[in-house]
């Protein structure tokens, strides 16, 4: 069985990456999880960050978040939220919807955020999603490979799109190590 890892609200936030994570979780590598609030979250600053975004077109997204993956949707950690500990108060509701997931890993970029001295009583482990997508390729190449390129198989633009402009716009968003691992697959 795949370990379950919580994508936190700002892994959502970029297409590509967002595309990237979801599709690792339908080829069975890991199984992703999140919560109404994180979405909530992703979606929320999507539209106030992105105003040449359709928000009709985002809430499609989301809607199509939620069937894409089996069993995605925490529940229930709500009572968690007041008993763990983050430096960052807001954050509280990801390592509750971790718990109760038991899931091993958080995916964030905000590291800082996710302290070990806070997760290491609860089994989690916060990592950025440049470090997951590079294990994911060492674990699995192929199936990372064949990810990237359903993606760009699906992208309208660039037309004809090629793994190649998937791994460009990862790096675009941050994922540069990810990138140089993903670039020694082609």
């Amino acid at each position: 069985m795949a370990f379950i890892a919580v994508y936190d609200a700002n892994v959502l936030y970029p297409s590509t990456l967002r595309d990237v994570l979801i599709r690792l979780a339908q080829a069975g590598l890991v199984q992703a999880k999140w919560t109404d609030q994180i979405l909530d979250e992703t979606f929320r600053n999507l539209k106030k960050n992105r105003p040449d975004l359709d928000p009709y077109k985002l809430d499609r997204t989301r809607e199509l978040m939620a069937g894409a993956v089996r069993d995605v949707l925490v529940k229930g950690h709500e009572p968690l939220v007041d008993i763990v500990d983050l430096p960052d108060p807001d954050d509280r509701h990801v390592l509750a919807a971790a718990i109760r997931a038991k899931a091993q890993v958080i995916v964030t970029f905000n590291l800082p955020d996710f302290p070990a001295s806070k997760l290491s009583a609860w089994d989690v482990q916060a990592i950025h999603p440049d470090a997951f997508i590079e294990a994911q390729v060492d674990l699995s190449p192929q199936l990372v490979y064949a990810a990237l390129t359903q993606i760009a198989d699906a992208w309208k633009t660039p037309p004809n799109a090629v793994v190649a402009d998937v791994i460009a716009s990862l790096e675009r968003e941050g994922l540069v190590a990810a990138a140089a691992a993903l670039r020694a697959l082609t």
